[in-house]
């Protein structure tokens, strides 16, 4: 079985639809009302502008400050106010990095934990109803494209 590459002349006319498309799902995630109803779903009383970040902590946890307010695409200083915040809620910890002491790291905590895990079951309930007419093969390829998609995008 031969493998097709994708020729520069196919990439540049799809490029306008997939950027569209990213746009979209990016719009899309960073709706109010989507955050509202994933906490509420969660039964969580939040801060909307928190639950990002307590999700990336449990995610790719222990991370500096710094680097995750790259990921989030906000200031640092705002981060830095916004993990402190979640420490007095104690959802999430800081401590000086293994690596480098100059770097603060956020750690989840066994409450942040709980409260990622009601987010997750929150997002698994709303997905089940989003994705429950599609064929299992293309919701199998959607994921595995987007896996590839983040991969190749994290280069």
């Amino acid at each position: 079985m031969s493998i097709k590459k994708v020729h520069n002349a196919h990439i540049r006319e799809l490029l306008p639809e997939l950027h569209r498309s990213l746009i979209e799902i990016v719009s899309m995630m960073n709706r109010p009302e989507r955050d509202v109803e994933l906490l509420s779903k969660a039964g969580l009383s939040l801060e909307r502008a928190l639950f990002p970040l307590l999700v990336l902590v449990e995610r790719l946890g222990p991370i500096g400050v710094v680097d995750l307010a790259g990921r989030v695409g906000r200031d640092y200083t705002t981060v830095s106010r916004q993990v402190a915040r979640l420490e007095e809620l104690g959802l999430v910890t800081r401590r000086s990095s293994a690596a480098d002491k100059r770097v603060r790291e956020a750690i989840i905590t066994p409450q942040g934990k709980v409260a990622t895990d009601a987010l997750d079951a929150a997002r698994e309930e709303i997905a089940v109803v989003k994705f429950a007419d599609w064929k299992r093969e293309d919701f199998d390829d959607m994921v595995r494209l987007m896996r590839m998609l983040a991969n190749t995008m994290s280069d």
